[in-house]
């Protein structure tokens, strides 16, 4: 980004211009308000630090005319600490944070990633309006940021093939999608497509539902039934949620996967099939393996070849993508806007839900703007932003925990949630981890 620093005290010019630096932005440093005004006139700017307390020309005057001659650029206000009820007031008047002196360099970091973010989805989201091209999509999945491009790659080569797959990634991420694009793809797509989850029915069925049943095999089966694999016969079964296959269940799964043959319950006729096995976890089976919920050979079994599904958070340029895909899905037509407030708060989200949660915010906001033609965050995002809120940032006990959130999010990421491997990682006890992760609703 290019930043504009406006700060009357050289010291503070000098360490923060080099910080912000370091993270790969332009930043131009002046010394006074009228300085600043020059400057924006001059070019453009995607941020100004500006310092309350300048000769001449004061923070708040020069904030107003920013939002006048460039109302897009973001404005962080530095604040004394005896200026904090004034940098309240500026926020009011269209500045996007403040940070009160002294401060970490971090913390002002912290914020231009922020704005980095919102300025990324801010440009995608005007480019989709302004263009006539469709939305970019692979079969059904939206999205072209360079993780997803990679999901693209392994999709196309591994639906040439016939191996088994293991899809992994958090709940909302669409791995079904992703499952039934490599059907469509693949020298299958002539023959049936069979879903089922685990997660969705009771354990007792799930085998009577996997193999079928004959008639009289227990007590209501009245009939003989066939079972998914016998009805996806040359074609693909898709189990989602297989972490929660039982063991029992898991070792007749893996009989079907080295012999493809199975009998129903309650028969003997041992029934030949050809399936090609697509499965899906939203946990780390590893983590499972060692605590003997699943079993290690069935995991090598179906982990031929692993996709790895990103989180929403890990792909923010495709927000816009999803925006306008859903909009177009739930609006009947109609013409509906996103104010850059909003785009904001989508950027800071957290989207726990993936993109599930951003179809079911935008149904929603649709559905509560009645005559209006503008999606608010308050609709969009019906909890509260997971983010940094804008009033703690000065306090720095807030800042070190948000930053200490932020460190075991990503740790609980990386480890899949393995409490074990984290307190390893960390050096902590487990009841140290409880502590933090209800501290910071981390589940």
């Amino acid at each position: 980004m290019k930043v504009l620093l406006a700060d009357d005290e050289k010291t503070i010019t000098i360490t923060l211009s080099d910080a912000i630096r370091s993270k790969g932005h332009q930043v131009m440093v002046v010394y006074d308000g009228l300085s600043a005004i020059k400057a924006l006139e001059e070019e453009d700017f995607d941020c100004v630090l500006l310092d309350l307390k300048m000769p001449g020309q004061d923070g708040m005057e020069t904030l107003r005319q920013i939002k006048q001659i460039k109302p897009e650029t973001s404005v962080i206000i530095i604040t004394g600490y005896g200026t904090v009820d004034t940098a309240v007031d500026a926020l009011k008047h269209g500045a996007y944070d403040y940070v009160q002196k002294p401060f970490y360099n971090e913390e002002i970091l912290l914020i231009l990633e922020r704005i980095e973010k919102y300025i990324v989805l801010r440009d995608e989201y005007r480019g989709i309006r302004e263009s006539l091209e469709t939305i970019p999509q692979y079969g059904r999945i939206i999205g072209k940021s360079p993780r997803m491009v990679e999901v693209y790659q392994l999709i196309e080569k591994v639906a040439a093939s016939d191996c088994n797959v293991l899809i992994e990634g958090e709940s909302g991420t669409g791995k079904e999608i992703v499952a039934e694009t490599i059907h469509e793809k693949s020298q299958r797509r002539n023959y049936s497509l069979i879903k089922m989850s685990c997660s969705v029915m009771p354990e007792t069925l799930i085998e009577s539902e996997l193999f079928g049943y004959e008639k009289g095999a227990f007590t209501g089966a009245l009939t003989q039934k066939k079972g998914r694999f016998e009805l996806a016969d040359k074609g693909t079964v898709f189990i989602d949620d297989i972490d929660d296959m039982s063991p029992t269940t898991q070792m007749k799964f893996l009989r079907v996967l080295q012999e493809h043959s199975f009998e129903r319950v309650g028969g003997t006729q041992t029934i030949q099939v050809d399936i090609r096995v697509i499965a899906a976890t939203k946990k780390n089976l590893i983590t499972l393996i060692k605590q003997n919920l699943f079993r290690e050979d069935l995991f090598y079994r179906l982990n031929v070849v692993n996709i790895k599904l990103p989180p929403l958070r890990e792909r923010i340029a495709d927000i816009p993508l999803l925006l306008e895909h859903f909009i177009k899905k739930y609006s009947n037509e109609k013409k509906y806007e996103i104010t850059s407030d909003t785009l904001m708060a989508l950027s800071n989200y957290l989207w726990p839900g993936n993109v599930r949660e951003l179809e079911n915010a935008i149904e929603r906001a649709i559905t509560m703007t009645g005559e209006s033609n503008v999606l608010k965050k308050e609709d969009l995002l019906k909890s509260p932003l997971t983010s940094i809120q804008e009033k703690d940032i000065f306090a720095l006990d807030k800042y070190l925990a948000h930053v200490e959130a932020e460190y075991l999010r990503k740790i609980f990421a990386h480890t899949k949630g393995d409490k074990n491997e984290i307190c390893r990682l960390l050096n902590i006890s487990r009841k140290t981890l409880w502590t933090k992760l209800k501290q910071y609703s981390i589940e």
